[in-house]
């Protein structure tokens, strides 16, 4: 699954990076050309002499400058690459990239690059538990980046616990399995909706809910990562952030995100709807700003078009179509019944109550249902990881179709 497969390995100052001299044959071994770009520190630790005679390129540690004065091969291995796999990730690497503080040549490609990145932590295991660290390792998920966990083990501090960088072996395998689910997704059209709408009651004033988005962009990326074309139809959110090639359409209201949704339907394999539709919008918008009197004040609500229900009578059976459902009551059985009632395929079942809050947060616990009836439930988890295990679900039933 390596052959021919060009890969950047940044390497970073920590004890583990002698594990990447091995790392580098593996792969090459695997058939895969790989190009080492080291950090300043990266070479108290393994000399750069060593990777060149693995690897047969030259090692990168600085800026080249162009025939123009311009510096340019942290954008050419950035566009070269089509895998970037970090390892070692120290602590300190993970927290430039994850906040894009700009100090390295490895963080510059990081930046530019195009491609799926890898990142194999390896740190004590209290910096690793550090909640500085599990934030960056938050925040590099929700960018569509993979993090291939450390392990168990003695560390180089003498203390025992999670911090031990993966073994090469178990890095290649790693890959290896991303790319066959590549190969599963490649060239497959999928829509996703995400976040909120908004229903003006003036120009000022609009109804709306507290969803961030956070899931349906952690979606639209891991289908990206995975070689899907995907559209993306958001509502307004902030600090979301999508993958470049993702086809971006912003919505307000729920009529716009209709609009868009039945007009990208067609064309698509599949369509995953994690967007909070507003099922009411005010029935006339006044112009300009309602003045603030002693009066009560009665906005009268009108239904908006049920997206889902719409896209399910125009779904074809090579169309695959995935709702979610937020229940705080008797939530398998109504979500069989919206499932059943929409023409669904899969419905992610939100357990909404005081341990799950969903809206806003970065962790969720669902409940994935099928239309044969059968369910999978999940432990709570970060919305990206949820992300995989949904699109892992949606790769098997399209290969078994």
């Amino acid at each position: 699954m390596l052959f021919r497969k060009k890969i950047v390995l940044g390497i970073t100052g920590s004890i583990a990076a002698y594990k990447s001299a091995l790392l580098a044959r593996q792969l090459i071994k695997a058939g895969a050309e790989v190009r080492v770009i080291m950090t300043e520190s990266a070479k108290d630790f393994i000399t750069p002499l060593t990777l060149h005679t693995l690897t047969k390129n030259p090692v990168h540690n600085s800026f080249t400058v162009g025939q123009q004065g311009e510096w340019v091969n942290h954008v050419e291995l950035g566009l070269w690459a089509d895998a970037m796999v970090i390892a070692p990730a120290s602590a300190n690497t993970l927290g430039h990239c994850a906040n894009g503080i700009c100090e390295s040549l490895l963080v510059a490609v990081y930046l530019s690059a195009r491609c799926p990145v890898f990142f194999a932590p390896a740190m004590d295991v209290d910096m690793w538990h550090h909640p500085s660290t599990q934030r960056n390792i938050q925040l590099l998920k929700t960018y569509g980046n993979h993090i291939i966990s450390p392990g168990t083990g003695e560390l180089a501090s003498g203390l025992i616990g999670e911090g031990r960088m993966s073994e090469p072996d178990e890095i290649v395998d790693y890959l290896e399995a991303f790319n066959s689910r590549v190969r599963l997704m490649k060239g497959k059209k999928v829509l996703v909706s995400a976040g909120p709408t908004i229903e003006p009651i003036d120009d000022v004033r609009f109804i709306s809910n507290h969803s961030s988005g956070k899931m349906g962009y952690s979606i639209a990326n891991e289908l990206s990562s995975r070689g899907a074309e995907v559209t993306l139809v958001s509502g307004p959110v902030t600090n979301q952030k999508v993958r470049p090639e993702v086809k971006l359409i912003k919505v307000n209201t729920a009529e716009e995100m209709f609009k868009a949704c039945i007009d990208e339907f067609p064309q698509t394999d599949a369509a995953i709807l994690t967007a909070a539709v507003a099922d009411f919008k005010p029935k006339n918008k006044v112009e300009g700003k309602i003045k603030k009197n002693n009066s009560s004040m009665i906005v009268d609500l009108e239904p908006n078009a049920d997206i889902l229900l719409e896209l399910g009578k125009a779904k074809t059976e090579k169309q695959v179509l995935i709702g979610f459902a937020l229940e705080t009551s008797r939530g398998r059985e109504n979500a069989e019944d919206k499932l059943k009632r929409k023409n669904l395929d899969f419905i992610v079942l939100n357990l909404f109550d005081e341990t799950n809050q969903v809206f806003g947060s970065d962790l969720n616990r669902v409940e994935i249902g099928n239309s044969k009836g059968e369910w999978k439930s999940f432990n709570t988890k970060s919305k990206s990881e949820i992300a995989v295990d949904i699109i892992d679900e949606l790769v098997e039933y399209l290969n078994h179709e």
